[in-house]
């Protein structure tokens, strides 16, 4: 599909999306159930991006987000009687955004499109990546928990982008994934990711155990 130069931006502090991957949202906010009712009678998309800095100080304004985000399309729309939503998106592509417009009630943004990645992972990489993180799941408790992704069979972005959306990852962390210019990067930075966290658990079970329910 051709995507829009400019798209609805939906800013969150706890959400990092990536391509490929399904994001369930309860919409609430006024501006944002604007968004999304826009989103249902147009091109159906809206972009997640992460908050920076100090946004709690002009959340219901607009405070800074980064520039890298992922557009998703809407799957399912759900609309509740007093005009909340549950919606899910399917995530489609990263963009990255030029400016932002103030025409809407809402937060939009003219945006420009990242490639798609068009390399793949060395086997040796995948299956170490695999490995890296049955570790660290067993090392934190949850060893039962996505150990099978690696039988699978799905390709390389989608193995990666689960990972890198799903594990219990600072935002920031993500968020770096996320700006990765190829999938080759992203898996590597993935794995000095989890090589630091396990040293981390290595080093200070407790503190890192403190830090993550902090």
């Amino acid at each position: 599909m051709k995507l829009p130069d400019i798209i609805p931006i939906f800013p969150l502090p706890n959400v990092v999306f990536f391509p490929r991957m399904p994001l369930p949202l309860h919409i609430f906010e006024p501006r944002y159930r604007a968004m999304v009712r826009d989103a249902v009678k147009g091109a159906r998309l809206i972009g997640m991006a992460l908050l920076r800095g100090a946004w709690e100080k002009d959340y219901a304004g607009r405070p800074e987000i980064f520039g890298v985000g992922t557009v998703g399309e809407l799957s399912r729309t759900e609309e509740f009687p007093d005009g909340r939503f549950d919606i899910v998106l399917r995530g489609l592509r990263e963009f990255v955004i030029h400016r932002e417009l103030t025409r809407a009630p809402y937060r939009e943004a003219v945006v420009s499109w990242r490639q798609p990645p068009r390399d793949d992972l060395a086997p040796r990489m995948r299956a170490g990546i695999g490995t890296l993180v049955l570790r660290y799941l067993q090392r934190t408790g949850r060893a039962d928990a996505d150990t099978r992704l690696e039988e699978t069979g799905v390709d390389d972005e989608t193995f990666v982008n689960f990972l890198a959306q799903n594990l219990d990852l600072d935002q920031l962390e993500k968020q770096a994934l996320l700006e990765a210019a190829s999938l080759d990067e992203r898996a590597r930075r993935l794995v000095d990711v989890l090589e630091f966290r396990l040293e981390e658990l290595r080093l200070d079970p407790a503190g890192q155990q403190a830090r993550r329910h902090h």
